[in-house]
């Protein structure tokens, strides 16, 4: 993978914290930022496969087995016993 390198302009009192958590997981404040920013580009990946599938199954409709056919008229399902 080929990679760039950017300018991060980040608070002191939060780059400290980051960097502690990078030590603790034996990475560089780089590593732990870009394994981040992968995992963040996968998700929102699988977030739009998932929202197009049930987009498309919505206009699909869903198989009720009527085989589309309605055997009740309205005054029927509204019946009160």
């Amino acid at each position: 993978m080929e990679t760039r390198n950017i300018t991060l302009s980040i608070p002191k009192d939060i780059l400290s914290e980051i960097k502690l958590i990078a030590l603790k997981r034996e990475t560089s404040v780089s590593g732990l930022l870009t394994q981040m920013l992968i995992d963040l580009v996968r998700q929102e990946d699988l977030y739009v496969r998932s929202q197009k599938q049930e987009l498309h199954r919505l206009e699909e409709g869903l198989d009720l087995g009527t085989n589309g056919k309605v055997n009740s008229t309205r005054e029927s399902l509204h019946e009160r016993y």
